[in-house]
């Protein structure tokens, strides 16, 4: 295909286009239930597209309606963006190293792709906010003419986003590390969620007005730009409307370009994982385990633990969700004004959570741990250096988020009594999590996106929710005392007593989970490494 006319190049986007739809339409054909899914989760999407819509239609005439849409569009755009990154999959046609084996050019073969790539509920829900933006703050004859050009070229700009995007890191994305960037969409939902939350209350308390500072600055970034050149047409700043435009045709121009030169990099360039490495051959040596840690087992099993949290994808998205959240909870409700310091607690709680099924985290290879574990001895070790592990971590971030809720707050005089009560919640639930670890242990799948092999859901469960009860159970002593000091005539003056209280306690009820814990792991190591093993 040479590409020196216009029909091999129109012939090859209209290829691409069928081939987008019988790619749709074949996987409809694979079963009832992805059918029935798919046609089910178009009908939510485009009602959700028809109530949006709507919503924009309404804020017609409305106060400080430019900045809203101006922010609206800016973060679609940030999400067709980052969309490609964690779902690889869900679109086959980001991939072109299927096409390196045809004799296609990069400039038509851009050309069909930017094309087809119009083609899908995603587009068209697309389609449906920035159609909704124009009318939101177009007035007058020429402002619609402007929006005509706005709702192309933001389309354009959102589409050749993602797909330069998606080139650039194809070979990241359709290896094994690559795809498991999909398990923390949960993490960027849950704090995503948390700042539109937040963020809609500052809303309801201050107006729109608020995003008037945000809004000047995102009208000057396509796609923003583009609906913002709507805004100034409908003023009748015609230059400004121009500018923007060309502002946003430019990011489309040089958005094509990135994707045109990384896809012709694919294209031409040999995969590097496929090539023998010519370089340096000297075998080098293990590194040797930190100092840090201490000798003997206890330091081989926290190596152990703390690489599972950084290079195991379901791990590491645990404890970053963990992390994230213990953080946000408290800090926002803080910033709200709403919070109380002892929403502190909130961390401790979340990371002792990855306390629980600490069998169940390594899987099928739980049976190299067990051949290890011949007595009641080597059992406890084990247990205790995972909670120490796990403590490295733990112990410093609880006391910096709740020193952070205590400066937000202002409330520097129960700042001993909260880090009792979190060093005592974190106790416990080292305590309830290793026991609940050898006696509800199930399996963690390490493919999709489920948590807990089928038939396991039971276990999970009584493991996880019983144990927090438990847990929470535990802390009644040290709750009930700080109750009985705030209730008393002079009993804040020994509030601070509740900070070493609430760490021996945590410490001495930690050791005697460990210590229940061992025994019975150790009796029953076939029955673990079966549920843990369970496909």
């Amino acid at each position: 295909m040479t590409g020196r006319t216009a029909g091999p190049a129109t012939t090859l986007t209209s290829t691409f286009v069928r081939l987008k739809l019988s790619l749709l339409r074949n996987g409809l054909r694979q079963s009832a239930g992805r059918r029935a899914a798919y046609i089910a989760s178009a009908v939510v999407v485009l009602l959700f597209a028809a109530l949006q819509l709507l919503g924009l239609i309404a804020l017609r005439g409305v106060e400080h309606a430019d900045s809203v849409v101006v922010l609206l569009v800016a973060v679609f755009g940030l999400g067709w963006a980052v969309m490609p990154l964690f779902f690889p999959g869900g679109d086959e046609t980001l991939d072109p190293t299927r096409l390196v084996m045809l004799p296609l050019r990069t400039r038509p073969l851009v050309r069909a792709l930017l094309v087809s790539s119009l083609v899908g509920i995603g587009p068209l829900f697309t389609l449906c906010l920035f159609v909704g933006s124009v009318i939101a703050v177009a007035h007058g004859p020429a402002a619609y003419v402007v929006g005509v050009l706005a709702i192309v070229l933001a389309l354009l700009v959102c589409v050749a986003l993602a797909r330069a995007v998606a080139a650039a890191n194809i070979r990241l994305l359709t290896s094994r590390k690559g795809r498991d960037l999909a398990v923390l969409s949960g993490l960027v939902v849950a704090v995503g969620a948390q700042v539109v939350n937040f963020g809609a209350q500052r809303i309801g308390s201050s107006g729109l007005g608020q995003l008037d500072p945000a809004a000047d600055v995102l009208r000057w970034i396509p796609p923003a730009s583009a609906i913002a050149a709507v805004d100034a047409a409908s003023d009748g700043s015609y230059g400004i409307a121009v500018l923007q435009l060309a502002l946003t045709a430019g990011a489309v121009a040089a958005l094509v370009a990135v994707w045109a030169r990384h896809l012709d990099r694919l294209m031409t360039s040999p995969d590097g994982s496929t090539l023998q490495a010519a370089g340096d051959t000297t075998v080098r040596d293990r590194p040797s385990r930190s100092r840090l840690l201490p000798a003997g087992r206890t330091g081989t099993v926290m190596e152990r633990s703390l690489r599972y949290v950084w290079r195991d994808p379901k791990t590491k998205a645990a404890w970053v969700t963990s992390l994230a959240i213990g953080l946000i909870v408290p800090v926002f409700n803080a910033l709200q004004g709403t919070g109380s310091i002892y929403f502190a607690c909130f961390a401790a709680g979340m990371l002792g959570i990855q306390m629980y099924n600490q069998f169940g985290q390594d899987t099928s290879a739980f049976w190299m741990v067990a051949m290890t574990i011949s007595s009641t001895r080597d059992a406890y070790v084990e247990l205790r250096a995972r909670a120490y592990a796990l403590l490295v971590i733990t112990l410093p971030y609880a006391a910096l988020v709740t020193v952070l809720t205590t400066a937000l707050l202002g409330d520097w005089a129960r700042l001993p009594e909260v880090l009792g009560l979190s060093f005592a919640l974190l106790g416990a639930m080292l305590a309830t999590g290793a026991w609940t670890s050898a006696r509800f242990p199930y399996s963690i799948p390490q493919e999709g996106y489920k948590n807990v092999a089928p038939g396991q859901s039971g276990l999970a469960f009584v493991s996880i929710f019983g144990g927090m009860v438990a847990a929470a159970l535990l802390c009644a002593p040290v709750i009930a005392l700080t109750i009985v000091l705030h209730t008393s005539p002079d009993g804040d003056a020994w509030t601070w007593l509740l900070l070493p209280t609430g760490t021996a306690y945590g410490t001495a009820i930690a050791y005697l989970g460990l210590r229940l814990a061992a025994p019975r792991t150790s009796r029953h190591l076939p029955e673990i490494l079966t549920a843990v093993s369970k496909a």
